[in-house]
C-alpha cells in the first residue's frame, strides 16, 4: 500500500450511512433545519464551566507525577553528549554495583523500531548503534531514588566514535554521504513532495504583478507546564499498566505492544490529568518504553520524569522552514498563481514528518481561491532533536510567509490588504484547487469583524511613524480524514450509560489536554438528556475502560468525539422520550428533556416528571439503559498520491488584526492589541472557545517576537548540537506583562456536519498572529520582517539595511493617491 494513501473506504453519498451503522435522524426544527437556533438550546451555547476546572484550581487533580505505587523505583535516561556518533560500547557494570541500583537497560534490550507513522518507523527507545543528536537516549537506570539513579548514570561508560554532524538543511543536502538516519531512502532526505494544480507558470506569466520573496522560520517548542512523565507497573500476572502524560493513549498502547513484544490485550494505558501538551505529547517517547521495560526486569513499578532540560531535547516542536514564494495578481485584485519551494529541517527522526511535508503545501489553498498552485517541499534529517507537531502542525510557517506575500501583492496594485483577501475568499460549499472539500465558511464575516472592531479604516497607513496595523487570515482542519494506521474502524467512539439515580456516565478514549474535550462530551449529554452538568461523569483515555478515540491532535476532538457522543446520546434520548410518549399518549417529538425535568410540550404542567423518574420509566420499559455512538469520516480529498493528507470533514477560518508600537531607536516592538475573529461553526461553550482563541493568539504572538529553538553550531571547548538555552529562564516566552490585549470575536457559520454545527477552535486561531504582526511592523516602520522572532537586534538590522523611513513615506503617499483616485476592482485602501 502506498505510504501516502489511506485504504479504500466505501464512497457513501451524503445522507447515507455506512453498512451496519445505526444513525438516528436528528430532530427537525422550524424551516426544515437540522440545526436548532440558539434559543432552542438549554446547555449548548451557554457559558458553562469546565467539568475538571475546580479540581485543577484547588489542587485535587492528579497528574502523572502525583501518582505513587508501593515499592516504586525511579528511572533516569543516559543521553548522548555528541550530535552524531557511533556507539562502540556501553559498560554499566560500575552502575549496577552501586547501592540502590536495580537495573540498567540499553538498546539491545529494546531492539524494535517504532514511529508514529507506520511507514517511517525509525526510532529505538534506546540507541543501539548510533546516537543522532545531543540528548539521544542510550541507557536507562532504575534505582531506589532519583538521586541514586542520577549517580548510576554518571557511572556508566560509553565509548563513542564521533561522526561529522549535520546541523542545517544546506549541509544535509550538500553531504548525503554524512547520513544522519539510515532509514532515509536517499541521502538525508526524509520526505519530498512535488504537486502542481493547474498551469502555474502560465498563470504567473499572465499576472499584472508578481512578487517573489524568501522567508525563514527558526522553529519553536511547546513549553507546556507539565514535563513528560510515565509510570509503568508490570504485575505478577504479566499485565502491564502504563500511566503517561500522553495525548495519544491509543497509539501509545499499540507501540508499547510492538516494542515490548507483549499482546495488546495485556497492556493498559491510562492518561491522568495533563498539564498542557500543544502537540508535544502526541507520540510515544523513550521514557514510556524504558519505564515499562525496567518494570518488567525488576518486577516493580518504575516512574520516569523528564527534567525541563530533557523536555527541550525530546522536543517534537515546530519545524524550521525556509520558504520561497512566487505569487501573481491581476490589477483587479484576483490572485492568479502561487509557486512555493519549501525546505524543512526535521531533526534526527521522522516523527510526523511525512504529514508535515504535505501539510506545508496542502493547507495553504484556503481561505483564498487560487487559480493555479504548485509546491515543492523537502524535509531533511539533521543531527538535532526531532521536530514534530506543534499547535497548527505544518501550516503555521507557510501561512506566515504567504500572508506577508499577500500584503506585498496588495501594495503592488494599490489595494487595501483586507480588500484583496475579501475579493479572493473561496466561499462556502466549494472545493479548493487541490481538491479539498469546503463546507461552511465564515471567513468574510471574520474579515468584517476585525476590520470593524480594530478601526482598520481609520488606522491603516494613517498612524504616526512607529505605529501600525496589520492583517492576516487562515484556515485549519477539524480533524483528519484518516487514521494514522490504515483501517476502516471508527475514528472515535463513545459508550454512554444512564443510571436509575439520574446520573449519566460517558466513556470515551478522547484525550483532554486542557482544551476541554471532557467538558464538550458532558455538555452534549446534558443537552440531549436534560441533565445538570454535575450529574454527568466523563471517564476518558483509559484503554481498559473506554472505546477507542485516536487522540488529541489535528483539532479533532470536538468534531469527531463530539459527533460520536451525540450519536450515543440521541439514541438514549429516543428511548427515554419513547417511554414517556407511551405513558402520556403523545408523540416522542413532543417530549422535552431540559434542566432536570421531562415534560410534554402539549401539557407541560400535567405531563411532567424529573429526568430521574423518566430514566427509571425507560429502564423498566427497555432494560438497562446504555448506548454506543461512533464517528467515521467519509472518503475525502483529491484523487492523487497524498490527496487525502490535509482533507478534513470541516475547516475553521480566522482573521486577525494586530496593532504594534515600535521604537526605531532600540528596535523594540510592542504588540498593543490583537483582534481575533474565528469561525468555529457553532460555539458549544463560548467561554471555552474564547479561551482557545486567546491562547492561540498568545502563542502566535510569542513565536513572532520571542521564541527560537536553536542549537549551537560548535566552538572551542564543545562540539555542535547543544541547545542554546534549554530552560524556561533562557527560552523566552511572554509573561502576562508582555501579553497584548486580546479581543476574541466568535463567528458562527454552523457547519452541516459538526456536532450542533461546531468546528475546531484550538489551533486555527494561532496562524494569523505572526503574519499580522509582521505586516503591522511594515505599516509602522517600512521594513519587511521575513524571519521571526522580530526581536530588537533583528528589527534594528533591518532598519539599518534599508531606507525604511523613505519606504514608509512612499506607502503613505500611495494611500493618499489611492484615496483620491480609487482602486480598480475594489475600494480605496482606507
Amino acid at each position: 500500500m502506498s505510504e501516502d494513501r489511506e485504504p479504500k473506504r466505501p464512497e457513501i453519498p451524503a445522507g447515507r450511512v455506512m453498512p451496519g451503522e445505526r444513525r438516528l435522524e436528528p430532530p427537525r426544527w422550524p424551516g426544515g433545519r437540522s440545526q436548532p437556533p440558539h434559543g432552542a438550546f438549554s446547555v449548548i451555547g451557554k457559558r458553562n464551566r469546565k467539568v475538571e476546572g475546580l479540581a485543577k484550581v484547588t489542587g485535587r487533580a492528579l497528574y502523572t507525577d502525583d501518582l505513587t505505587l508501593p515499592r516504586m523505583l525511579h528511572g533516569k535516561l543516559l543521553r548522548s553528549i555528541h550530535a552524531h556518533a557511533r556507539i562502540r560500547s556501553v559498560d554499566a557494570s560500575a552502575a549496577l554495583a552501586l547501592p540502590g541500583v536495580h537495573a540498567v537497560i540499553t538498546g539491545k534490550d529494546l531492539p524494535a523500531c517504532y514511529g508514529i507513522i507506520p511507514w517511517t518507523e525509525d526510532e529505538q527507545a534506546l540507541c543501539e548503534e548510533k546516537a543522532r543528536y545531543v540528548g539521544d537516549a542510550i541507557a536507562a537506570v532504575a534505582a531506589d531514588s532519583e538521586l541514586a539513579a542520577e549517580e548510576a548514570l554518571r557511572a556508566i561508560r560509553v565509548e563513542y566514535e564521533p561522526l561529522p554532524a549535520v546541523m542545517d538543511v544546506e549541509t544535509a543536502l550538500a553531504h548525503p554521504e554524512w547520513q544522519v538516519n539510515e532509514k532515509a531512502r536517499e541521502g538525508n532526505v526524509s520526505k519530498h513532495v512535488h504537486l502542481e494544480f493547474g498551469d502555474v507558470d502560465g498563470a504567473l506569466a499572465a499576472s499584472d504583478q508578481v512578487v517573489e520573496a524568501e522567508y525563514w522560520y527558526e522553529g519553536s517548542t511547546h513549553a507546556a507546564i507539565e514535563p513528560h512523565c510515565a509510570l509503568a507497573d508490570f504485575d505478577a500476572t504479566g499485565f502491564l499498566t502504563v500511566y503517561s502524560a500522553t495525548q495519544v493513549a491509543h497509539y501509545l498502547h499499540r507501540d508499547l505492544a510492538k516494542v515490548l513484544g507483549l499482546p495488546t490485550q495485556r497492556i493498559r494505558v491510562v492518561q491522568p490529568v495533563i498539564g498542557g501538551a500543544f502537540g508535544g505529547k502526541s507520540e510515544p517517547f523513550s521514557l514510556e518504553f524504558c519505564a515499562a521495560k525496567l518494570s518488567m526486569v525488576t518486577g516493580r513499578p518504575v516512574k520516569i520524569l523528564y527534567t525541563r532540560e530533557e523536555v527541550f531535547y525530546a522536543h517534537r516542536g515546530r519545524h524550521p522552514m525556509r520558504m520561497r514564494y512566487r505569487a501573481g495578481i491581476r490589477r483587479d485584485g484576483t490572485l492568479t498563481g502561487v509557486d512555493a519551494r519549501i525546505q524543512i529541517d526535521g531533526g534526527a527522526y521522522s516523527s510526523y514528518g511525512l504529514v508535515t511535508t504535505y501539510y506545508s503545501g496542502q493547507l495553504l489553498t484556503a481561505p483564498y481561491a487560487l487559480g493555479a498552485y504548485r509546491f515543492d517541499s523537502t524535509r531533511v534529517f539533521t543531527n538535532k532533536p526531532c521536530c514534530g507537531p506543534k499547535r497548527g502542525h505544518g501550516s503555521v510557517q507557510p501561512r506566515f510567509a504567504f500572508e506577508c506575500q499577500l500584503d506585498r501583492l496588495a501594495e503592488r496594485i494599490g489595494m487595501d490588504p483586507i480588500e484583496v483577501r475579501r475579493k479572493n475568499s473561496i466561499g462556502a460549499d466549494t472545493q479548493t484547487v487541490n481538491g479539498l472539500r469546503v463546507t461552511s465558511n465564515g471567513f468574510l464575516e471574520c474579515l468584517d469583524a476585525v476590520e470593524r472592531t480594530a478601526g482598520w479604516k481609520e488606522k491603516f497607513r494613517r498612524l504616526p511613524y512607529g505605529r501600525g496595523v496589520g492583517v492576516a487570515g487562515s484556515m485549519y482542519i477539524s480533524g483528519t480524514n484518516y487514521c494514522i494506521y490504515p483501517n476502516e474502524m471508527p475514528q472515535s467512539a463513545v459508550q454512554l450509560r444512564l443510571d436509575r439515580s439520574g446520573r449519566a456516565t460517558v466513556f470515551c478514549g478522547a484525550s483532554d489536554i486542557g482544551q476541554g474535550s471532557d467538558s464538550v462530551l458532558a455538555y452534549i449529554v446534558c443537552e440531549e438528556l436534560g441533565l445538570d452538568l454535575g450529574d454527568v461523569r466523563v471517564v476518558a483515555a483509559d484503554t481498559d475502560l473506554t472505546p477507542v478515540d485516536l487522540g488529541s491532535y489535528s483539532s479533532r476532538e470536538t468534531f469527531m468525539a463530539g459527533n460520536a457522543c451525540l450519536d450515543a446520546a440521541r439514541h438514549l434520548r429516543g428511548l427515554v422520550a419513547g417511554a414517556l410518549a407511551e405513558r402520556w399518549g403523545c408523540r416522542a417529538d413532543e417530549v422535552t428533556l431540559a434542566g432536570g425535568v421531562a415534560c410534554s410540550s402539549r401539557d407541560p404542567q400535567r405531563e411532567c416528571m424529573s429526568v430521574r423518574d423518566a430514566f427509571q420509566l425507560a429502564e423498566a420499559r427497555h432494560g438497562t439503559l446504555g448506548s454506543v455512538g461512533w464517528y467515521q469520516t467519509l472518503k475525502l480529498g483529491g484523487d492523487y498520491r497524498g490527496g487525502t493528507i490535509g482533507a478534513s470533514p470541516a475547516y475553521s477560518f480566522t482573521a486577525h488584526v494586530a496593532e504594534v508600537e515600535c521604537d526605531a531607536e532600540t528596535g523594540f516592538v510592542k504588540v498593543a492589541s490583537i483582534w481575533i475573529a474565528h469561525d468555529c461553526g457553532r460555539a458549544l461553550s463560548p467561554v471555552a472557545v474564547e479561551g482557545q482563541m486567546e491562547g492561540s493568539a498568545y502563542m502566535g504572538f510569542a513565536e513572532a517576537l520571542m521564541e527560537a529553538h536553536v542549537f549551537k553550531p560548535g566552538a572551542a571547548g564543545h562540539g555542535p548540537g547543544l541547545h542554546h538555552g534549554p530552560s524556561l529562564l533562557d527560552y523566552r516566552i511572554p509573561t502576562t506583562l508582555d501579553t497584548p490585549a486580546l479581543e476574541a470575536i466568535i463567528i458562527e457559520s454552523v457547519d452541516p456536519e459538526g456536532p450542533y454545527g461546531a468546528k475546531e477552535a484550538g489551533e486555527g486561531p494561532l496562524h494569523p498572529s505572526i503574519p499580522a504582526i509582521a505586516n503591522a511592523i511594515y505599516d509602522a516602520l517600512g521594513i519587511r520582517c521575513e524571519r521571526p522572532p522580530f526581536d530588537p537586534p533583528r528589527v534594528l538590522g533591518l532598519l539599518r539595511e534599508s531606507d525604511a523611513r523613505a519606504q514608509w513615506e512612499r506607502a503613505r503617499g500611495q494611500v493618499r493617491a489611492a484615496s483620491g483616485a480609487g482602486v480598480a476592482g475594489g475600494s480605496a485602501p482606507c
